[in-house]
């Protein structure tokens, strides 16, 4: 995917029969993601938002070119990218979800623990998933200072002080 690009949302299918679609909204504000329109998807197709009403869990929106609600159903999953221009600056000690995934990760003596693969939020904060070597599935690395002391996108890298027994040990031959 484009790093210029940032998902933004995701459509989680038809709002009623008049090709409404019920849009999750991953932005801080998560009204804030109409003005970042058009949003593209990753089949390069790109569309205006116009949020009609709030629902739980998102909102009611309609989308430029889509009339019915066999043409909105058939979007369902289809995740929403805005252009990173288009998007406030953060402050230094917050980052897309995107510019985490694909970081290594060491611990505090060097040593490799994995890379990021993918972030989750289950609703206690953001948790950094880390797949690497010598472990059967990835980790799941509460992303807190205390456990994330630094990173470094540019460098490519995040140093990680883990809660014991998260990874298998690395100082073990």
């Amino acid at each position: 995917m484009d790093k210029n690009l940032i998902c933004v949302g995701a459509i989680m299918g038809a709002f009623g029969v008049r090709g409404e679609v019920r849009l999750k909204s991953f932005c801080a504000d998560p009204s804030a993601i109409e003005n970042y329109s058009p949003l593209a998807t990753e089949s390069g197709e790109s569309y205006e938002v116009k949020l009609v009403r709030s629902v739980k869990s998102g909102f009611g929106a309609r989308l430029s070119g889509v009339q019915d609600k066999d043409a909105a159903d058939a979007l369902r999953g289809t995740k929403l990218y805005a252009k990173r221009d288009d998007l406030p600056s953060l402050p230094d000690d917050e980052y897309y979800h995107s510019d985490l995934i694909g970081l290594e990760v060491l611990d505090t003596g060097g040593a490799q623990l994995g890379k990021v693969s993918a972030v989750q939020d289950f609703g206690a904060g953001n948790i950094l998933e880390v797949a690497g070597k010598g472990l059967k599935e990835p980790a799941m690395l509460p992303f807190t200072l205390a456990n994330v002391p630094t990173v470094d996108i540019k460098a490519g890298k995040i140093i990680a002080d883990p809660p014991e027994g998260l990874f298998p040990d690395s100082k073990e031959g």
